[in-house]
């Protein structure tokens, strides 16, 4: 029995190696760096391959990624050697001691030391290529499918200036030769991934002894325990701050989209450290070549101290020659064409200020929505304190969109149900309504979410939006608070 499935696991590497080219013209966007533009990163890169005991790459690529790997084009299957790339991400030097990045780009160069066997090297790449070959058929057949889809609306167009009977497109068997293929491909996938696993994740445990040997235990243990942290925050930052004025066609200044992580690490760093006891202790998927941080943390951390504490303590970015330089040249390389044309802001206020405002003046509530039918008129805040002024609030609520059971409650049921809707619905309203007024500024904040702060009132009182807002939804509604802070905008 072990014969024949060393025989199965053996036929699917084979049959694995006539996949492994990849496609022209595939390429990361990054920024390409020479030794004269970072002779310290460079020297740093070639020393650890000699001590790992593996030519140092032909090039080094900076991107905008949480990772770090180091590539080979091979030629012949993969039989013989090519130039290597390594591929570093600046968000992971920006977050990293220069020990822990030693650790990494170690781990990266030890799959290439020449412990690692040809064999071994082959399912590697092939596992990356009976991927990359399963998504080129899914995307053949989505391309079909909306070619088709097109094809079929311009006939219909067509018909019905005709005045001929129309039915909806049908693209049900629509790039279907694709989409076989591609199930075929991934069946074979599962296979070939599950016969290669328990080969991947040993290299991977190799190149983990690779690191700790030339970067020491605690530096090795350190850097999978903040990469994971990273890649988390990295997403958040992405999603709060470099993009916050995408909607509204704004970037923040010129090498501040990936330059303003750094200082958002620096202002959360009691959040993110306590982040790092949290390490995943299952597999990304169950193909995953790496095995769980927590498990590669653990089988390091049980290894005698080596006295290796105090090497390289300082931040990995100083191993770069002008992170001032690079910031703006990576978002060069890596944001889309459309992305650049947006318009930079003078600072990261200005784009919370226009974000914001734009964001606040883009969405519509249910309340405006519900507002809009019952008045058939704009649904602005002036016309929606008059609908409560007037005595009408529950009448308008009965217009929101309602469950089943709350639209069947009447009185005070009723109004419990639906005032959270209320209250939040007119807090954006008014929101938006001091934005457009200017009567309301946002502060900024890298370690905290945006506060909104509106001016005093005419007589010089202090303001809160959220009292007046329940004073306007309750049982007995009063509108006068609403409008004192209004008032200036009038």
């Amino acid at each position: 029995m072990r014969t024949t499935l060393r025989a199965l696991r053996a036929l699917l590497l084979l049959a694995g190696l006539f996949m492994l080219r990849t496609p022209r013209g595939e390429t990361r966007a990054g920024l390409p760096v020479t030794e004269t533009d970072e002779p310290e990163l460079w020297r740093t890169v070639r020393e650890l391959a000699d001590r790992v005991g593996t030519r140092a790459p032909a090039h080094i690529l900076l991107t905008a990624d949480v990772d770090a790997a180091v590539t080979e084009d091979a030629r012949l299957l993969g039989l013989l050697p090519g130039p290597r790339s390594l591929h570093l991400g600046v968000p992971l030097v920006q977050g990293l001691s220069e020990a822990q990045l030693r650790a990494v780009l170690a781990h990266e160069l030890g799959h290439h030391a020449e412990a690692d066997t040809r064999l071994a090297t082959l399912a590697v790449r092939g596992r990356a290529q009976v991927l990359r070959t399963v998504a080129h058929f899914e995307q053949r057949a989505d391309r079909a499918k909306a070619r088709e889809q097109l094809r079929q609306e311009r006939k219909h167009r067509g018909n019905e200036a005709g005045g001929k009977k129309t039915a909806e497109a049908d693209t049900v068997h629509a790039g279907i030769t694709h989409r076989t293929t591609a199930r075929i491909h991934t069946a074979y996938a599962g296979l070939y991934l599950r016969s290669t696993l328990a080969v991947a994740r040993r290299q991977e445990y190799a190149a983990d002894d690779a690191a700790v040997r030339i970067a020491g235990r605690d530096a090795t243990a350190s850097a999978l325990r903040e990469i994971p942290v990273l890649d988390a925050a990295f997403g958040f930052y992405m999603d709060n701050y470099a993009t916050l004025g995408s909607g509204a066609g704004l970037l923040p200044p010129r090498g501040e989209v990936y330059g303003g992580f750094g200082r958002m690490l620096t202002a959360r760093q009691l959040e993110v450290a306590g982040l790092r006891a949290e390490l995943p202790v299952e597999p990304s998927s169950p193909y995953d070549s790496h095995p769980p941080a927590a498990d590669r943390v653990r089988r390091i951390e049980e290894l005698s101290a080596d006295g290796r504490t105090n090497e390289a303590r300082g931040a990995a970015l100083s191993l770069l020659s002008d992170p001032e330089r690079i910031m703006p040249a990576l978002e060069d390389a890596c944001l889309a064409d459309d992305i650049r044309r947006f318009e930079r802001t003078r600072d990261w206020q200005e784009l919370l200020d226009r974000s914001m405002t734009a964001s606040l003046a883009s969405r519509s509530t249910p309340l405006q929505q519900a507002l809009a039918l019952y008045t058939e008129d704009r649904p602005t805040v002036p016309a929606l304190l008059r609908v409560i002024e007037d005595g009408r609030l529950w009448q308008l609520a009965k217009r929101l969109p309602l469950s089943d059971h709350a639209g069947a409650e009447h009185g005070r049921a009723f109004r419990e149900f639906v005032r959270p809707t209320l209250h939040k619905s007119l807090s954006r309203m008014a929101l938006a309504e001091l934005s457009a007024r200017s009567l309301l500024r946002w502060e900024f904040s890298w370690e905290r979410a945006a506060v909104p702060h509106l001016r005093p009132t005419a007589v010089g009182t202090g303001t809160d939006l959220d009292a007046a807002v329940v004073s306007a939804v309750a049982d007995s509604p009063d509108t006068a608070p609403l409008r004192a802070l209004l008032a200036d905008g009038a």
